[in-house]
């Protein structure tokens, strides 16, 4: 695929962003397209390989390895070589119903199972990727394609994040009347109210859901199924239900102090955020300002990072993130080989922002919190942390140990709980009486979708807890192929 020696004569290139100090003035996406003929030299990078793992979407060691939605990387790679942008854009459709979103937010573990990554620079697939679809919006190749017939049946898909708008697209696409249901008010889940402005344009979110909409799809914001509307009145009103609601029931930290004011869970911190943005450019006042403020980030993962960037936005005063974890190392080890997603050391873009604001990297490894200091206004203002040391317990566990002596005290005024999420909330589940497993997430099986009870399906982070995006995508077309099953007795459905 590609140039067959493409791979020799050149070499990986990214395209540039904007200057970290410029980017943090603004809410601007901060990278820069390459032109056509950078793009096609990165396309002529694609090895005929043989055996791709870039697109196998397999899990090795707990983590993706290659793309979980089986992207047809090395056929658009070498159309895009081959300057076919339009039969590009066909080709990666055929996977991907939102590549503009993954293009964008995906940490593509297809690069990290590129087969030129065994002794090279892996090829620039997520770039590639995303140059497709917006050169795809940008000369009006992107047209809504409603169904030609309907089949009478109607889905109700509750939740409008990554996993439930996969969902709708495919189950609009098979011609049923889709309704989908939001309690924000907006339609998009985490990419709306999840992602911030600068790493996912939210005029970019709102065109696919304008498109969806030509096409039939039905959406219906501020409405909370299990309060709102009683969940049991939509198994009276659909013919099926895909539960698509995310895994929101964010982890806390409930140690000493921690009803202090200005301690906040990240994902409330991001949403408010986003919103106030979107409605006022931030003049309304009505979100949880970093300016002139100690922040402090407990956590890393995108949520961490995304906090970061942020507060730096905010105009924060100082800026530390704080991980329970080991630093990883620069390159892999021999327990994480090739194709496994590579565990190593990286400067995301908000660490990259704050060590050009700061002068490093504000990552702090092998940390606990202890506790949460209040002053006499009630708000926190610093808080009581300790270095660890993974240790194994006598069942075999991981724990961390406390190093005696390293106790230390840092000024906070602003905390935010950046450690991932529990599972999904009750009131739906419970209301409908579905199975959950161990993990509190929905029990259904793995490419059927099922859940205990006939006609409803769960997809996305409700059933397999929280993941990628790209996950969540898979697991709603799957969920919508299931689902179509269901109704019609067999499917054409991917």
């Amino acid at each position: 695929m590609g140039k067959p020696t493409g791979f020799l004569e050149f070499q990986r290139e990214l395209p540039a962003d904007r200057p970290p100090l410029d980017r943090v003035r603004d809410w601007n996406e901060f990278h820069i397209h390459m032109p056509a003929r950078k793009l096609q030299e990165q396309g002529a990078r694609c090895m005929d390989c043989g055996v791709p793992f870039c697109h196998t979407g397999t899990l090795l060691s707990g983590m993706a390895a290659g793309c979980p939605l089986n992207n047809l990387i090395p056929e658009w790679n070498d159309l895009v070589y081959r300057g076919l942008w339009r039969e590009a854009l066909e080709r990666l459709h055929k996977t991907n119903n939102f590549p503009e979103f993954t293009g964008r937010v995906c940490p593509a573990p297809c690069e990290g199972s590129c087969v030129l990554g065994m002794n090279a620079p892996p090829v620039t697939i997520k770039n590639i990727e995303c140059s497709i679809v917006d050169k795809g919006f940008e000369e009006g190749w992107v047209t809504p394609n409603p169904p030609e017939k309907r089949t009478g049946k109607k889905v109700a898909v509750v939740g409008s994040g990554p996993a439930g708008l996969a969902c709708a697209a495919q189950l609009n696409s098979a011609g049923h009347s889709v309704t989908v249901f939001e309690r924000a008010d907006r339609i998009g889940g985490l990419l709306m109210y999840g992602i911030p402005n600068m790493k996912l344009d939210k005029g970019i979110v709102q065109r696919r859901i304008d498109l969806l909409a030509s096409e039939g799809v039905r959406f219906v914001t501020h409405t909370h199924v299990g309060k709102d509307v009683p969940a049991a009145d939509l198994l009276k009103s659909f013919d099926a239900i895909v539960l698509c609601c995310g895994a929101t029931k964010a982890r806390d930290m409930p140690i000493e102090g921690r009803q202090l004011q200005g301690i906040h869970l990240a994902v409330e911190f991001l949403r408010l955020n986003t919103k106030s943005l979107l409605d006022s450019r931030h003049e309304d006042g009505r979100y949880i300002s970093a300016k002139g403020k100690h922040v402090i980030v407990i956590g890393g993962g995108d949520t961490g990072t995304d906090c970061v960037g942020t507060s730096l936005r905010h105009g924060c005063k100082t800026l530390t993130q704080l991980e329970i974890l080991p630093q990883p190392p620069p390159g892999r080890q021999s327990d994480n080989p090739w194709p496994e997603w590579p565990k190593i050391y990286r400067l995301d873009y908000g660490q990259e922002e704050a060590k050009e604001r700061f002068g490093g990297d504000p990552r702090q490894y092998l940390i606990n919190t202890k506790k949460f200091i209040g002053g006499e206004n009630g708000n926190v203002k610093a808080l009581q942390t300790v270095r660890i040391e993974w240790a194994k317990g006598d069942n075999g566990r991981p724990f961390p140990k406390e190093i005696p002596g390293t106790e230390k005290v840092l000024p906070a005024d602003l905390v935010l709980l950046a450690m991932g999420f529990l599972g999904p909330e009750d009131a739906v589940l419970q209301q409908l009486g579905v199975a959950r497993d161990e993990r509190s997430n929905v029990k259904a099986e793995y490419g059927r979708y099922a859940t205990s009870v006939p006609g409803i399906f769960a997809a996305g982070d409700m059933r397999r807890g929280q993941s990628l995006v790209v996950w969540a995508l898979h697991e709603g077309r799957g969920a919508a192929r299931e689902c179509d099953r269901y109704l019609m007795g067999k499917t054409h459905l991917p």
